[in-house]
C-alpha cells in the first residue's frame, strides 16, 4: 500500500491471475508466492520460466527471498499463537 497499490487491488489479490488490475509482472509473482507459499505447490519450470520473463535474475532471488520470509515470520507467529492481523483471508 505504501508504493500505492489502491484498495480495490488489495482486496482483488485472491484474484489476480483474472483481474485487469494486475500485469503480467505482477501476476508472475505473485504465482510464484503462492507456489513457494501453499503445501504441497511447488515452483515448476514453467513457473520459473514465466518468472523470469519478467524479472532479473537478481530480482527473482530478492522476490523469493521476500517470500521466505514472510512465510517464515507466519510459521514463528503461529508458535507464539501470535493472531492475523486481517490483511489476509485464508481459505480451506
Amino acid at each position: 500500500m505504501q508504493a500505492g497499490a489502491s484498495d480495490e487491488k488489495i482486496r482483488q489479490v485472491e484474484r489476480a491471475a483474472e483481474s485487469d488490475l494486475y500485469s503480467e509482472p505482477e501476476r508472475a509473482a505473485l504465482a510464484f508466492a503462492e507456489a513457494m507459499t501453499i503445501t504441497g505447490h511447488r515452483v515448476t519450470d514453467e513457473l520459473f520460466a514465466r518468472v523470469r520473463n519478467h524479472f532479473s535474475e537478481p530480482q527473482v532471488v530478492e522476490l523469493a527471498a521476500a517470500v521466505a520470509l514472510e512465510n517464515f515470520r507466519s510459521k514463528f507467529n503461529t508458535a507464539f499463537g501470535i493472531e492475523a492481523q486481517g490483511f489476509c483471508v485464508l481459505q480451506h
